[in-house]
C-alpha cells in the first residue's frame, strides 16, 4: 500500500468521525443530508459483500468493518436517535435519479458480468455522485456549518487522493482500473467549487455558503 492510499483511508475516516462527533455532540443532523448518508450505506453494503468469502490483509478487513459500521451508525443517528431534528424539507434530492442510471451502468460497463463484480462496480459509480443530495442540501439552505464544511472537505480529499494513489500505482506497477479512475475524477470534480470556497472562505473563519 502506497503513501496516497493510505492519506486517502484516513483522510476518509477523519471525515466520518467529524460527522459522528458533530452529530453526537450537539444531539443534531441539521445541516446533514440523510440521503447521502444513505447512499454512502449502500456504496459500502455492497462493495464490501465479500467481507466474508475474500481475506486481503487485516487492515484491509478492518477498513471494509469501520466503513460499514459507521456508515449504519450514522443512518441510525439521523433516522432514529435524532429524527426530530432532521431536515427533511431541504434534503429533497431524488436519489433515485443517482440510484438507477448507478445500477444500469453497472450492468453494462464493468470487468466481469458477475454478481460480485457488478455490485462492486455499481459501489464505484454510486459513490462519485452519492455527495450530490449533500451538495443539493448545502445549495438550498443557502450556507453550512463550520464543521459540516470541514466533513466535505475531508471526504472530498479522500477521493482527490485516491486519484494520485492510482497515478502511483500506474506509474509504479503498471497497474490501473479505469472504472475506479473515471469514477474518481467526476467525484473530485463535483467537489472542486466546494473547495474553491472551503479554502477562500472557511479557513478564512467565514462561513461556508454555495449559490443557489
Amino acid at each position: 500500500m502506497n503513501i496516497f492510499r493510505f492519506a486517502g483511508d484516513l483522510s476518509h475516516v477523519f471525515a466520518i468521525i467529524i460527522l459522528l462527533l458533530k452529530i453526537w455532540k450537539t444531539r443534531s443532523c441539521a445541516g446533514i443530508s440523510g440521503k447521502s448518508q444513505i447512499l454512502f450505506a449502500v456504496v459500502y453494503l455492497t462493495r464490501y459483500l465479500d467481507l466474508f468469502t475474500t481475506y486481503v490483509s487485516l487492515y484491509n478487513s478492518v477498513m471494509k468493518v469501520v466503513f460499514l459500521a459507521t456508515s449504519g451508525a450514522t443512518v441510525y443517528l439521523m433516522y432514529v436517535k435524532f429524527k426530530a431534528t432532521y431536515d427533511h424539507n431541504h434534503d429533497s434530492f431524488r436519489i433515485e435519479f443517482l440510484l438507477v442510471p448507478c445500477a444500469l451502468l453497472s450492468m453494462v460497463i464493468n470487468h466481469e458480468f458477475t454478481v460480485m463484480e457488478v455490485l462492486w462496480t455499481f459501489s464505484i459509480y454510486l459513490e462519485s455522485v452519492a455527495i450530490l443530495p449533500q451538495l443539493f442540501l448545502v445549495s438550498k439552505t443557502g450556507e453550512a456549518e463550520s464543521i459540516t464544511s470541514h466533513y466535505l472537505f475531508a471526504l472530498g480529499s479522500y477521493r482527490a487522493l485516491y486519484l494520485l494513489n492510482w497515478v502511483y500505482r500506474y506509474m509504479v506497477e503498471s497497474h490501473y482500473d479505469l472504472i475506479a479512475i473515471f469514477a474518481g475524477i467526476v467525484q473530485t470534480i463535483l467537489y472542486c467549487d466546494f473547495f474553491y470556497l472551503y479554502i477562500t472562505k472557511v479557513l478564512k473563519g467565514k462561513k461556508l455558503q454555495l449559490p443557489a
